[in-house]
């Protein structure tokens, strides 16, 4: 539904590192969209195509469509974060993603460094391995910590080819 909008954007988050090969499960789908107005609005029009409603804790599904958001290009600015609940699963729609020292980068500073992959089509634009890393360094979790070794292995896979047994 992005891709049809032409919102743009640069997955990232589990559904990325899914990308990469990682295994770990995720239950959402994160994305750092371009912060121009006109995107914004593509990203709304999107969003309200999904019937995108707040996803709030303390509130059930019900509630959360019934609160008066309007899916305009100056909610999305005001938020570095928002989380959404969609017909098409859970999608959180981020500012930037956090470099190690904590610094928010932006799209334009992760797009510059994404990979394009084809998914079901489409072309993404998939934040760098390194810039998932960081973030989740950054963000200091337990479930992030635990994702990281799996992380870097498929950097090293991709600077020195895949492992042979034997060899």
């Amino acid at each position: 539904m992005l891709d049809h909008h032409e919102v743009a954007y640069v997955l990232v988050g589990g559904v990325a590192a899914g990308l990469y090969g990682a295994v770990r499960l995720t239950e959402d789908f994160d994305c750092v969209a371009s912060r121009t107005r006109e995107n914004l609005r593509r990203l709304g029009a999107a969003m309200s195509e999904l019937r995108a409603r707040l996803r709030v804790e303390g509130l059930s599904d019900a509630e959360a469509a019934a609160l008066p958001i309007r899916l305009e290009p100056e909610v999305f600015a005001s938020m570095e974060l928002s989380t959404w609940r969609t017909d098409a699963g859970d999608l959180d729609v981020l500012a930037g993603l956090p470099a190690i020292d904590g610094r928010l980068r932006p799209y334009d500073a992760l797009v510059q460094q994404a990979t394009n992959i084809r998914v079901a089509g489409v072309v993404v634009h998939v934040a760098g391995l390194d810039d998932i890393i960081n973030s989740k360094r950054w963000a200091n979790r337990p479930k992030d910590l635990d994702a990281i070794p799996e992380l870097e292995a498929l950097v090293r896979e991709q600077i020195e080819g895949p492992e042979r047994p034997g060899l």
